[in-house]
C-alpha cells in the first residue's frame, strides 16, 4: 500500500505514549500511529453498524469509551 507523508500536531503527552508503545512493540512511531488510527476507525464503523448511529453520535460514544478506559488505567504502563 502506498504511503503518504503527513504532518500532524499532537498533544505532547499523547506523542510520548506513542513513542513508549512503539519502543515496547519494537516498531516505528508511524506504524504505531497507523495501527491506532485503523483500530479507532474500525471501532467507529462497528459502533455505527451495531447501534445504527450517525457519524457524530458514533464519535461521541467512542470518545466517551476512550475516556473511561484512560481513567481506569495508566496507558504509559500498559503492555
Amino acid at each position: 500500500m502506498a504511503k503518504v507523508k503527513t504532518t500532524l500536531s499532537l498533544d505532547e503527552v499523547l506523542m510520548r505514549q506513542v513513542r513508549v508503545r512503539a519502543a515496547r512493540a519494537g516498531t516505528s512511531q508511524s506504524e504505531m500511529l497507523e495501527r491506532a488510527l485503523r483500530e479507532g476507525l474500525g471501532i467507529l464503523d462497528r459502533l455505527r453498524a451495531k447501534a445504527n448511529l450517525d457519524e457524530e453520535e458514533a464519535v461521541r460514544l467512542a470518545t466517551e469509551v476512550v475516556h473511561e478506559v484512560r481513567a481506569g488505567r495508566d496507558l504509559d504502563r500498559a503492555p
